[in-house]
């Protein structure tokens, strides 16, 4: 596809984003006599402590209903596991089998390799035991799939530790994507990018978020359309991923404590993107992402006093063959046992 014409598609990708919600009202007769809400679940979200201070919320827990008399022989769910590991923190979507979403926090300092530094060499795939059997993705699922197990975070982003690099391996923290032309080029090249952040800035947050998004048929209409791979089928393929950054910094050396802060969001499809596509052209609002993907990520006062990343820094990838690098090392999908 000529980079022209694939630049125009990521923009019609951001503009189906952009448009496609739809919100509905429901209003009751009697709303009297209804009992009260549950207090709503509160979304992963970045927001300013009393010194201005960026800070990531405590994932809430789920409001206790135990005294309904509806639910009294259990909540059906839907449930999100939130894992809590070494590097990153994810949700985990036990009807698509993957993330929901992964949440980092990166510094110059984290990305520094520890004594006892993480080597990839040493880390496998492995299925994570700490979900229940029935959701758990499986390594079956991907063999012959076509499809990369994809970090949604990177291992690269844990060196600090083995143990933190281990966990970047877990399928928990894997969604498919499309190997070459994308998980081992351009979405490589956006991995490298948000930690080459961390030398401009003093923190940088990252959420990597799997996206379904519709596209329009023949007949005006739009719909959702994507392949699930397994036997039986049971992993979900995103047809987009998400980068949400937060970047912050001290607005002067004289006064540390006024931060500067800066948010941006980029929406890539999951298909071979060609290494001179600029990285501008899959920009989309913070906004847009949270509608698609049903989270909130960033207060209301973030918003309104941030700016544009791509105003703070260059959004330019550096095309780098990681693959290439490890190529003789790199594991195949073996067959499962």
């Amino acid at each position: 596809m000529p980079s022209s014409t694939f630049i125009r598609a990521a923009f019609f990708a951001a503009g189906a984003l952009v448009g496609g919600g739809v919100a509905t009202a429901i209003s009751s007769r009697n709303q009297s006599t209804l009992p009260p809400r549950p207090t709503p679940v509160t979304s992963p979200i970045i927001e300013l402590d009393k010194v201005g201070k960026a800070k990531l919320q405590e994932v809430a827990l789920v409001p206790s209903i135990a005294a309904s008399s509806i639910l009294k022989y259990g909540n059906p769910g839907p449930i999100s596991d939130t894992l809590v590991r070494q590097a990153y923190i994810t949700a985990y979507d036990r009807r698509l089998r993957h993330p929901a979403w992964t949440a980092e926090h990166l510094t110059q300092a984290s990305l520094k390799p520890g004594k006892e530094g993480g080597d990839r060499s040493k880390s496998n795939f492995v299925e994570d035991e700490s979900l229940p059997v029935p959701f758990r993705a499986r390594l079956k699922d991907y063999f012959r799939s076509g499809y990369d197990r994809g970090h949604m975070v990177p291992a690269a982003d844990a060196k600090f530790s083995q143990e933190a690099m281990d966990e970047t391996f877990l399928l928990s923290n894997m969604a498919p994507q499309v190997g070459d032309g994308f998980n081992r080029h351009y979405w490589a090249y956006l991995e490298d990018w948000c930690r080459r952040l961390t030398g401009s800035f003093q923190d940088v947050y990252i959420f990597t978020v799997p996206l379904y998004l519709p596209r329009q048929d023949s007949d005006g209409k739009w719909r959702v359309s994507h392949e699930v791979i397994g036997s039986p089928p049971n992993v979900s393929v995103p047809t987009h991923f998400a980068k949400v950054v937060l970047t912050s910094k001290p607005v002067s050396p004289s006064n540390p404590v006024v931060l500067d802060i800066s948010t941006g969001a980029f929406v890539l499809p999951n298909a071979i993107i060609p290494d001179e596509v600029p990285l501008e052209s899959f920009v989309v609002p913070v906004d847009a992402v949270e509608r698609a993907a049903g989270l909130t990520f960033f207060s209301d006062e973030i918003k309104t006093h941030s700016h544009h990343i791509c105003k703070s820094t260059k959004c330019q990838v550096i095309v780098r063959r990681f693959d290439d690098a490890r190529k003789q090392s790199q594991k195949a999908i073996a067959a499962p046992k």
